[in-house]
Protein backbone atom coordinates (compact mmCIF):
# COMPACT_ATOMS: atom_id res chain seq x y z
CA UNK A 1 0.00 0.00 0.00
CA UNK A 2 0.94 3.77 -0.46
CA UNK A 3 -0.01 5.69 2.42
CA UNK A 4 0.19 9.61 3.54
CA UNK A 5 0.40 10.34 7.11
CA UNK A 6 -0.69 13.73 8.54
CA UNK A 7 0.54 14.65 11.38
CA UNK A 8 3.38 12.20 11.32
CA UNK A 9 5.58 13.66 13.97
CA UNK A 10 2.92 13.51 16.58
CA UNK A 11 2.56 10.71 19.42
CA UNK A 12 0.22 8.89 16.85
CA UNK A 13 1.32 9.91 13.89
CA UNK A 14 5.21 9.12 14.13
CA UNK A 15 4.33 5.40 15.83
CA UNK A 16 1.73 4.82 13.10
CA UNK A 17 4.15 5.19 10.15
CA UNK A 18 6.83 3.16 11.96
CA UNK A 19 4.58 0.84 12.23
CA UNK A 20 3.21 0.71 8.45
CA UNK A 21 7.28 1.01 7.41
CA UNK A 22 7.99 -2.44 9.06
CA UNK A 23 4.72 -4.19 7.36
CA UNK A 24 6.27 -3.10 4.49
CA UNK A 25 4.00 -0.35 2.95
CA UNK A 26 5.25 2.73 0.90
CA UNK A 27 4.43 5.60 3.49
CA UNK A 28 4.60 9.31 3.10
CA UNK A 29 4.55 12.00 5.70
CA UNK A 30 3.84 15.25 5.76
CA UNK A 31 6.29 17.91 7.75
CA UNK A 32 7.20 21.76 6.81
CA UNK A 33 10.23 21.23 8.49
CA UNK A 34 13.83 20.53 7.16
CA UNK A 35 15.22 19.12 10.00
CA UNK A 36 12.04 16.56 10.50
CA UNK A 37 12.28 15.63 6.98
CA UNK A 38 15.42 14.27 7.37
CA UNK A 39 14.41 12.49 10.67
CA UNK A 40 11.26 11.22 8.67
CA UNK A 41 13.39 9.80 5.74
CA UNK A 42 16.32 7.79 7.73
CA UNK A 43 13.01 6.09 9.34
CA UNK A 44 12.10 5.05 5.83
CA UNK A 45 8.95 7.76 5.64
CA UNK A 46 9.09 9.83 2.26
CA UNK A 47 8.93 13.00 3.75
CA UNK A 48 5.92 15.05 2.05
CA UNK A 49 7.29 18.98 2.22
CA UNK A 50 4.32 21.41 2.89
CA UNK A 51 1.56 23.40 4.58
CA UNK A 52 -1.18 21.60 5.93
CA UNK A 53 -3.39 24.33 5.81
CA UNK A 54 -2.76 24.30 2.17
CA UNK A 55 -3.45 20.64 0.66
CA UNK A 56 -3.78 21.93 -2.79
CA UNK A 57 0.03 22.57 -2.95
CA UNK A 58 1.08 19.21 -1.80
CA UNK A 59 -1.02 16.39 -2.44
CA UNK A 60 -2.94 16.79 -5.73
CA UNK A 61 0.46 14.56 -6.94
CA UNK A 62 -0.37 11.87 -4.46
CA UNK A 63 -3.92 11.22 -5.13
CA UNK A 64 -4.09 9.01 -7.76
CA UNK A 65 -1.87 6.43 -6.43
CA UNK A 66 -2.35 6.67 -2.85
CA UNK A 67 -4.41 4.07 -0.67
CA UNK A 68 -4.88 5.52 2.48
CA UNK A 69 -4.32 8.84 4.30
CA UNK A 70 -4.24 8.87 8.00
CA UNK A 71 -5.05 12.12 9.54
CA UNK A 72 -3.49 12.28 12.81
CA UNK A 73 -2.80 15.35 13.34
CA UNK A 74 -2.29 16.96 16.88
CA UNK A 75 -2.49 20.49 18.74
CA UNK A 76 -0.41 22.70 16.92
CA UNK A 77 -3.23 23.44 14.73
CA UNK A 78 -6.61 24.96 14.62
CA UNK A 79 -8.19 21.07 14.94
CA UNK A 80 -11.59 22.21 14.68
CA UNK A 81 -11.47 23.82 11.17
CA UNK A 82 -8.37 21.74 9.82
CA UNK A 83 -10.07 18.25 9.39
CA UNK A 84 -12.75 19.38 7.39
CA UNK A 85 -10.08 21.48 5.42
CA UNK A 86 -8.25 18.18 4.64
CA UNK A 87 -11.62 15.76 3.93
CA UNK A 88 -12.72 18.35 1.72
CA UNK A 89 -9.78 18.72 -0.24
CA UNK A 90 -9.51 15.21 -0.45
CA UNK A 91 -12.86 14.94 -2.00
CA UNK A 92 -12.71 17.16 -4.40
CA UNK A 93 -9.07 16.11 -5.21
CA UNK A 94 -10.25 12.11 -5.60
CA UNK A 95 -13.10 13.31 -8.04
CA UNK A 96 -10.17 15.59 -10.16
CA UNK A 97 -7.58 13.51 -9.99
CA UNK A 98 -8.14 9.95 -9.06
CA UNK A 99 -8.53 7.52 -12.15
CA UNK A 100 -11.95 5.90 -12.98
CA UNK A 101 -12.98 2.96 -11.25
CA UNK A 102 -10.07 2.90 -8.97
CA UNK A 103 -11.35 2.09 -5.41
CA UNK A 104 -11.46 4.40 -2.76
CA UNK A 105 -8.87 5.99 -0.80
CA UNK A 106 -9.49 4.88 2.90
CA UNK A 107 -9.37 7.76 5.06
CA UNK A 108 -8.33 7.62 8.47
CA UNK A 109 -9.99 10.79 10.71
CA UNK A 110 -8.47 10.72 14.55
CA UNK A 111 -11.11 11.43 16.98
CA UNK A 112 -11.37 10.42 20.57
CA UNK A 113 -12.89 8.94 23.60
CA UNK A 114 -13.87 12.53 25.45
CA UNK A 115 -16.90 12.14 23.15
CA UNK A 116 -18.74 9.75 25.23
CA UNK A 117 -18.40 12.12 27.71
CA UNK A 118 -17.99 12.41 31.65
CA UNK A 119 -19.77 9.27 33.64
CA UNK A 120 -18.21 6.99 36.17
CA UNK A 121 -20.88 4.76 35.89
CA UNK A 122 -22.42 4.16 32.10
CA UNK A 123 -20.47 2.15 30.53
CA UNK A 124 -19.72 2.91 26.54
CA UNK A 125 -18.83 0.90 23.88
CA UNK A 126 -17.94 1.81 20.11
CA UNK A 127 -21.41 2.35 19.29
CA UNK A 128 -22.84 3.69 22.24
CA UNK A 129 -24.51 7.16 20.79
CA UNK A 130 -22.68 9.69 21.63
CA UNK A 131 -25.22 11.88 23.72
CA UNK A 132 -23.03 13.60 26.40
CA UNK A 133 -19.99 14.85 24.25
CA UNK A 134 -17.85 17.22 26.24
CA UNK A 135 -18.50 20.73 24.66
CA UNK A 136 -14.90 21.44 23.59
CA UNK A 137 -14.76 18.76 21.33
CA UNK A 138 -18.17 18.64 20.07
CA UNK A 139 -17.31 19.30 16.53
CA UNK A 140 -15.47 16.32 16.47
CA UNK A 141 -18.52 14.40 16.43
CA UNK A 142 -19.82 16.62 13.04
CA UNK A 143 -16.24 15.53 11.45
CA UNK A 144 -16.90 11.57 12.10
CA UNK A 145 -20.00 12.09 10.61
CA UNK A 146 -18.77 13.61 7.88
CA UNK A 147 -15.92 11.01 7.27
CA UNK A 148 -18.00 7.88 7.72
CA UNK A 149 -20.93 8.81 4.95
CA UNK A 150 -18.54 10.61 2.54
CA UNK A 151 -19.59 8.76 -0.53
CA UNK A 152 -16.18 9.61 -2.03
CA UNK A 153 -13.98 8.04 -0.01
CA UNK A 154 -13.63 5.10 2.29
CA UNK A 155 -14.15 7.33 5.63
CA UNK A 156 -12.76 5.36 8.68
CA UNK A 157 -12.24 7.06 12.43
CA UNK A 158 -10.50 6.00 15.36
CA UNK A 159 -11.59 6.98 19.00
CA UNK A 160 -8.35 7.40 20.51
CA UNK A 161 -7.98 7.37 24.60
CA UNK A 162 -5.21 8.56 26.86
CA UNK A 163 -1.79 7.48 25.55
CA UNK A 164 1.05 6.53 27.47
CA UNK A 165 4.20 5.18 26.53
CA UNK A 166 7.44 5.92 24.75
CA UNK A 167 8.37 10.08 25.54
CA UNK A 168 5.77 10.09 27.50
CA UNK A 169 2.87 10.67 25.00
CA UNK A 170 -0.64 12.66 27.16
CA UNK A 171 1.32 12.12 30.47
CA UNK A 172 4.36 14.11 29.49
CA UNK A 173 3.49 17.23 31.51
CA UNK A 174 1.89 14.77 34.49
CA UNK A 175 5.31 13.35 34.78
CA UNK A 176 7.04 16.50 35.01
CA UNK A 177 5.35 17.87 37.95
CA UNK A 178 6.65 14.07 39.17
CA UNK A 179 9.95 15.21 38.42
CA UNK A 180 9.97 18.26 40.16
CA UNK A 181 8.82 16.39 43.30
CA UNK A 182 5.09 16.28 43.85
CA UNK A 183 2.29 14.26 42.38
CA UNK A 184 -0.90 16.09 41.69
CA UNK A 185 -4.00 15.16 39.85
CA UNK A 186 -5.91 17.99 38.08
CA UNK A 187 -9.09 16.05 39.06
CA UNK A 188 -11.44 14.97 41.69
CA UNK A 189 -10.92 11.60 43.36
CA UNK A 190 -12.51 8.52 42.64
CA UNK A 191 -11.75 8.41 38.54
CA UNK A 192 -10.98 5.95 36.06
CA UNK A 193 -9.19 6.69 33.15
CA UNK A 194 -9.38 4.85 29.68
CA UNK A 195 -5.57 4.57 28.23
CA UNK A 196 -3.75 2.78 25.41
CA UNK A 197 -0.17 2.70 24.34
CA UNK A 198 1.35 4.20 21.74
CA UNK A 199 2.28 1.12 20.12
CA UNK A 200 -0.47 -0.25 20.50
CA UNK A 201 -2.56 2.35 18.93
CA UNK A 202 -0.37 2.10 15.80
CA UNK A 203 -0.75 -1.07 15.95
CA UNK A 204 -4.77 -0.51 15.13
CA UNK A 205 -4.15 2.05 12.64
CA UNK A 206 -1.72 -0.03 10.44
CA UNK A 207 -4.77 -3.15 10.59
CA UNK A 208 -7.05 -0.23 9.57
CA UNK A 209 -5.16 0.35 6.89
CA UNK A 210 -4.27 -2.92 5.32
CA UNK A 211 -8.22 -3.58 6.30
CA UNK A 212 -9.82 -0.09 5.09
CA UNK A 213 -11.12 -1.84 1.75
CA UNK A 214 -14.02 -4.06 4.38
CA UNK A 215 -14.56 -1.98 7.33
CA UNK A 216 -15.39 1.54 6.02
CA UNK A 217 -17.72 3.61 7.68
CA UNK A 218 -17.13 1.97 10.96
CA UNK A 219 -15.93 4.35 14.18
CA UNK A 220 -13.62 2.17 16.92
CA UNK A 221 -12.47 2.92 20.16
CA UNK A 222 -8.88 2.66 20.46
CA UNK A 223 -8.63 1.71 24.42
CA UNK A 224 -7.97 -0.64 26.55
CA UNK A 225 -10.15 -3.63 27.80
CA UNK A 226 -9.98 -2.23 31.22
CA UNK A 227 -10.26 1.12 32.87
CA UNK A 228 -7.37 2.27 35.46
CA UNK A 229 -7.52 4.25 39.09
CA UNK A 230 -6.56 7.31 39.29
CA UNK A 231 -5.75 6.53 42.46
CA UNK A 232 -3.40 3.57 41.57
CA UNK A 233 -1.77 5.84 39.46
CA UNK A 234 -0.90 8.23 41.96
CA UNK A 235 0.04 6.37 44.28
CA UNK A 236 2.21 4.22 41.95
CA UNK A 237 3.93 7.37 40.55
CA UNK A 238 4.96 8.54 44.00
CA UNK A 239 6.46 5.00 44.85
CA UNK A 240 8.52 5.18 40.95
CA UNK A 241 9.15 8.67 40.85
CA UNK A 242 10.97 9.28 44.17
CA UNK A 243 8.14 12.37 44.37
CA UNK A 244 7.72 13.65 47.96
CA UNK A 245 3.99 12.11 49.04
CA UNK A 246 1.07 12.00 49.43
CA UNK A 247 -0.52 13.06 46.25
CA UNK A 248 -2.69 15.39 45.54
CA UNK A 249 -5.67 16.91 43.66
CA UNK A 250 -6.57 20.34 42.68
CA UNK A 251 -8.98 22.11 40.47
CA UNK A 252 -8.55 22.30 36.65
CA UNK A 253 -7.57 25.41 35.14
CA UNK A 254 -8.91 25.00 31.57
CA UNK A 255 -11.44 22.86 29.75
CA UNK A 256 -8.32 20.81 28.50
CA UNK A 257 -7.28 19.84 32.15
CA UNK A 258 -10.98 19.00 33.17
CA UNK A 259 -11.37 16.71 30.22
CA UNK A 260 -8.28 15.33 30.60
CA UNK A 261 -9.49 13.64 34.33
CA UNK A 262 -12.37 12.33 32.56
CA UNK A 263 -13.89 9.41 33.73
CA UNK A 264 -14.64 7.06 30.71
CA UNK A 265 -15.84 3.53 31.13
CA UNK A 266 -15.19 2.28 27.58
CA UNK A 267 -15.15 -1.58 26.92
CA UNK A 268 -14.59 -1.38 23.18
CA UNK A 269 -15.41 -4.60 20.97
CA UNK A 270 -15.22 -3.71 17.46
CA UNK A 271 -11.49 -3.58 16.59
CA UNK A 272 -11.04 -7.17 18.29
CA UNK A 273 -13.87 -8.50 15.97
CA UNK A 274 -13.24 -6.79 12.50
CA UNK A 275 -9.79 -6.14 12.69
CA UNK A 276 -8.05 -8.82 15.15
CA UNK A 277 -6.50 -6.17 17.07
CA UNK A 278 -5.18 -6.91 20.83
CA UNK A 279 -3.22 -4.72 22.97
CA UNK A 280 -0.08 -6.72 24.07
CA UNK A 281 1.50 -3.42 26.40
CA UNK A 282 1.48 -4.01 30.10
CA UNK A 283 -0.87 -1.52 31.19
CA UNK A 284 -0.27 2.33 32.48
CA UNK A 285 0.35 1.44 36.11
CA UNK A 286 1.30 -2.37 35.70
CA UNK A 287 4.55 -0.85 32.92
CA UNK A 288 4.35 2.56 35.14
CA UNK A 289 7.77 2.49 36.35
CA UNK A 290 9.73 1.52 32.90
CA UNK A 291 7.12 4.05 31.03
CA UNK A 292 8.35 7.32 33.57
CA UNK A 293 11.91 6.13 33.10
CA UNK A 294 11.38 6.25 29.45
CA UNK A 295 9.95 9.41 29.61
CA UNK A 296 12.86 11.10 31.85
CA UNK A 297 15.02 9.55 29.38
CA UNK A 298 13.58 12.24 26.55
CA UNK A 299 14.15 15.03 28.73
Amino acid sequence: MKVLVLGVTGFIGYASAQALVRGGHIVYGLTRSAQKAKQLAQEEIIPVVGDVNDPYQWLPPLIPTLDVIIDALGGSVDLSKIGDVLLQATINLVEKHRPKGAPKISYIYTSGVWLYGDSRTEVVTDTTPTTRCLPFVQWRHIQEQKTVKSEVVNGIVIRPSLLYGRSGSHLGPFFKSASEGKVIWKGAPGGRLATIHADDIAELYLLASVKGQLVGGQIFAATNDATESVEDLLQKLVQVSGAKGPFEYVKPDNVFEAAFGTTCLVRPYLARTLLGWRPRKPSLVDGLETYYNAWKATQ
